[in-house]
């Protein structure tokens, strides 16, 4: 099957959601509700007019998917032209060989594609500005931006790197 097949099983956020048996649903509603972009990276989102698709590769029960998956949607939400479906890891890991990171499939993994499809970049698993932070090695600095991490408070770094790869 070709990535556009794939794509075109994929589902959608609310979708998504009802997999849920209710310990995920609202720490993904509370990141997503409380996700502020600021003026700036408002009008690079609303500046892209060409279509986008996304297929992200998740599970609900994965924390970074929890994180993540609603920076997207709150991408999507604020400019129609960037569509997303989300489909499971498993069973799909054929399609993320290229996308290994230390030679492991990570979730989530977003790929970025065009309106024919040619891809335009990936998003894999954590924001840039963490991994750069977990690269510095300072302890006491991974804990706490990881702490943050986990309640949400970097979403916005997850849409910056978001939009660079649209862009």
């Amino acid at each position: 099957m070709d990535i556009a097949k794939l794509y075109d099983k994929g589902i959608s956020f609310e979708e998504f959601m009802s997999l849920d048996d209710g310990a995920y649903i609202d720490k993904i509603l509370d990141i997503y509700n409380n996700i502020q972009v600021n003026d700036e990276l408002l009008s690079k989102i609303k500046s892209i007019h060409k279509k986008i698709n996304v297929l992200v590769f998740a599970e609900i029960w994965c924390p970074d998917c929890v994180i993540n998956i609603p920076a997207l949607k709150k991408i999507s939400d604020l400019n129609k032209a960037i569509e997303m479906k989300i489909v499971s890891r498993e069973g799909n890991e054929e399609y993320l060989n290229e996308y290994k990171v230390d030679g492991k499939t990570k979730t989530p993994t977003f790929i970025f594609m065009d309106e024919n499809f040619k891809v335009l970049g990936v998003f894999i698993e954590i924001p840039q500005f963490l991994r750069e932070v977990v690269k510095k090695g300072s302890q006491i600095d991974i804990i706490v931006a990881k702490r943050k991490y986990t309640k949400g408070e970097f979403t916005e770094e997850t849409i910056k790197d978001m939009v660079r790869i649209i862009t």
